[in-house]
């Protein structure tokens, strides 16, 4: 532990109980020193409540002491034994109930838009297993036809940062492996901010517009009938002519 519990309230008190610096404050709390300097004005931590370190056997008075004598001096957090090998814990992310029905759709959107994704990358943007991963990408998931996939962003499952970073991280990896990417592929992999940025891709023209393009000639170009004599003195076929002169008498 580097830092001690409630360490805002702990700001609070020493500021308002010591005469210490704004930056042993924010040494001691884990915080910025305008950030301490806010408390002491009165526009940070409103209405929080004084956190004593001292009854609490965080911080040693003596350490107070010697950090008013001394300015230079850095206050020591006071020995825990109970909190020796104590470390975060790793795993999967968090995810509320609310929104854990919605981590298959999510699921199944990072596999088919992001293939690249690794299970582990996966489970740690939507808070997953890897047997939930594996079952959806072989389509074995008991709800499987009934799941429709949704951006893990726009379910509030990950930061768009962090699904970039995977997908950047993605990349590093597939490259290193000296795998190569096609076009569509390399849109994939980059962030959205890059694929914002890139020019579109090279498409058919599409409509008679676009077929236009492709005329080479006045005889591959269509006839204008904005005119209406234009457009009743239609060319006659070849064997037109020799039927009118039968015709005749």
């Amino acid at each position: 532990m580097n830092k001690p519990l409630m360490a805002k309230a702990t700001a609070v008190w020493l500021v308002d109980n010591t005469t210490l610096t704004f930056r042993q404050v924010a040494d001691f709390c884990g915080m910025h020193e305008l950030e301490v300097q806010g408390i002491a004005d009165g526009d940070v931590a409103t209405g929080v409540k004084g956190f004593d370190p001292v009854a609490n056997n965080q911080l040693d008075p003596i350490e107070i002491e010697r950090g008013q004598k001394d300015p230079e001096y850095r206050l020591r957090l006071k020995f825990n034994a109970a909190a020796v090998g104590e470390e975060k814990r790793r795993g999967p992310r968090y995810t509320p109930l609310s929104k854990r029905q919605d981590r298959p759709a999510a699921i199944l959107w990072l596999v088919r838009f992001h293939p690249e994704l690794s299970d582990g990358q996966i489970g740690k943007l939507v808070g997953t297993t890897k047997p939930t991963i594996q079952s959806i990408r072989d389509r074995t998931h008991w709800n499987i036809s009934s799941i429709t996939p949704v951006d893990p962003v726009a379910l509030g499952l990950c930061r768009q940062t962090e699904l970039d970073a995977a997908v950047q991280q993605a990349v590093k990896k597939k490259t290193a492996d000296g795998a190569v990417m096609s076009d569509d592929e390399r849109r994939k992999l980059v962030s959205t901010e890059q694929s914002l940025g890139m020019a579109p891709a090279p498409k058919m023209p599409s409509g008679a517009a676009g077929l236009d393009a492709f005329a080479t000639g006045p005889e591959d170009r269509p006839a204008d009938f904005s005119d209406a004599e234009s457009f009743f003195n239609l060319p006659r076929g070849d064997g037109e002519e020799d039927e009118d002169e039968d015709d005749k008498p």
